[in-house]
């Protein structure tokens, strides 16, 4: 069972789970999710169908891909907010510019949890999602993309070796 988390600490609040493809997002996020009592929102969601055609291809996106996809995502996790007092999202949010887009439109405060691994850990990850549109082709263009947070933006790190159970408390702790 997860730690109880008093909203009075935590509302209004924006979580969004950030790092490349397979890193472990969606378990993090979904778990996270469950412990505040609020849905889930999943960045894959929220791409456009070409988009999705596109990586499908083996194309990385560009910036004007992912304006609109990061504009949609941060409108759902500001209503999520407005609704849930704290909104728990998925995204890669690679570069700051597309972190501090995503600030702009949810409006509220905003803390980003990055997930790290060794490449070979997530290329043998994403070999294992049979069925999703990202293939593992693009990760090297992702890592290449990938603007670790800065200092200044608050974002904790955490390294996907331990069991998501222990990921989530300790990002819990840590939103505290």
């Amino acid at each position: 069972m997860p730690p109880s988390v008093d909203p009075a600490l935590t509302s209004p609040l924006a979580v969004i789970v950030m790092g490349v493809s397979g890193c472990g997002k969606s378990t993090l996020g979904a778990l996270l999710a469950e412990a505040f009592d609020c849905p889930f929102l999943e960045g894959d969601s929220f791409h456009s169908a070409e988009a999705v055609e596109k990586m499908r291809g083996g194309c990385p996106l560009t910036d004007e891909d992912r304006w609109p996809w990061l504009d949609r995502l941060g409108q759902a996790v500001a209503t999520s907010v407005v609704a849930h007092g704290v909104a728990v999202a998925a995204c890669s949010a690679l570069r700051h510019v597309y972190r501090e887009r995503l600030r702009a439109a949810i409006g509220v405060p905003v803390r980003f949890i990055l997930l790290e691994n060794s490449r070979d850990q997530l290329l043998a990850r994403l070999n294992n999602r049979p069925g999703h549109y990202m293939p593992a082709s693009l990760l090297d263009s992702q890592l290449a993309t990938l603007e670790p947070p800065l200092p200044q933006e608050g974002a904790m790190i955490l390294t996907t070796d331990a069991p998501p159970t222990d990921l989530r408390d300790r990002a819990l702790a840590w939103l505290r």
